[in-house]
């Protein structure tokens, strides 16, 4: 490793071999050392989940042998990933931390899902600056080379300028060609939710299994949201903390007769 070039931890929850991640690490690669370390196997929808009931299992891989980085498969989640990195192969704390690039929207609630950005957010909690990227675009054909130019502007404006404690960035990329895209918009996360309901079937041995459907709804109509951004055309970028503390109910609720 040279120690004047940032340490750039890569991760996320499509799989090591996702197209997603392979493009993240030729822009990374670019502005600093890389280490890799992935889920073994796609686990997209995972949140903030950990491995505490079940081993993990964490290997040196080749996914190409023209690489002169290390890269590791992981066989937990994505949260998994960055605590193993830190704890047990990185030899220092990394510079920054990306994740993704994600096969789809992380934009609005799906935050609160994504193995992409909780990747990020373990990171942060780490005390290391940490980014998620996503595409719109869910396929695995997706093509990825629009983002290139706006993930390598985004990350060497972290590497410059730092983020704040217990805040992280999470980055959505709208499915355009980059001459579409119009720009980079900070913004706030857009009130939406999925209006959830389950396919019930039944299987040829008689067992009833279900799918989980649903409908993205967006009530939000505020110019200053993700979901805006994204409509518009633009690169839609969302400081998130993890401190879920609800700061402004805390005086009313401190006002309840709890001890009565």
């Amino acid at each position: 490793m040279n120690k004047n070039k940032p340490l750039i931890l890569v991760t996320n929850d499509d799989g090591i071999t996702a197209p997603g991640i392979r493009t993240l690490v030729d822009v990374m690669k670019e502005l600093g050392d890389v280490i890799v370390v992935a889920p073994d196997s796609p686990q997209s929808g995972m949140g903030h989940a950990i491995t505490i009931s079940d081993t993990l299992f964490c290997e040196q891989v080749t996914i190409k042998e023209s690489y002169k980085h290390k890269e590791y498969s992981c066989s937990g989640t994505p949260a998994d990933c960055v605590k193993i990195a830190t704890q047990e192969i990185l030899h220092r704390k990394p510079d920054l931390c990306v994740s993704g690039i994600n096969h789809g929207s992380n934009s609005s609630i799906n935050v609160i899902y994504s193995g992409t950005m909780s990747a990020a957010v373990e990171a942060g909690i780490e005390g290391i600056p940490a980014i998620g990227f996503s595409l719109l675009d869910y396929s695995l054909n997706a093509d990825f080379e629009p983002t290139r130019k706006f993930i390598k502007t985004i990350t060497k404006n972290v590497l410059k300028n730092g983020l704040p404690k217990g805040v992280v960035l999470n980055v959505n990329i709208p499915k355009l060609s980059e001459t579409e895209i119009k720009g980079i918009k900070v913004c706030r996360q857009a009130n939406a939710h999925w209006e959830e309901e389950f396919d019930k079937r039944t299987n040829p041995q008689g067992r009833e299994y279900y799918w989980l459907t649903g409908t993205f709804v967006n009530k939000d109509e505020g110019n200053d949201t993700d979901e805006n951004a994204l409509e518009e055309g633009y690169v839609s970028v969302v400081p998130v903390q993890f401190d879920l503390t609800a700061h402004h109910f805390i005086k009313d609720l401190s006002s309840w007769s709890l001890n009565d």
